[in-house]
């Protein structure tokens, strides 16, 4: 999960890094 979120940041682009922050913030509120 780490590593994905490092190709997002790597990538650059915000948008792709901030829908997977939220998705995970929502994920982590449902577990």
């Amino acid at each position: 999960m780490l590593e994905e979120f490092k190709k997002f940041a790597m990538r650059g682009n915000v948008v792709d890094m901030a829908v997977g922050i939220v998705i995970g913030a929502a994920f982590g509120k449902i577990v």
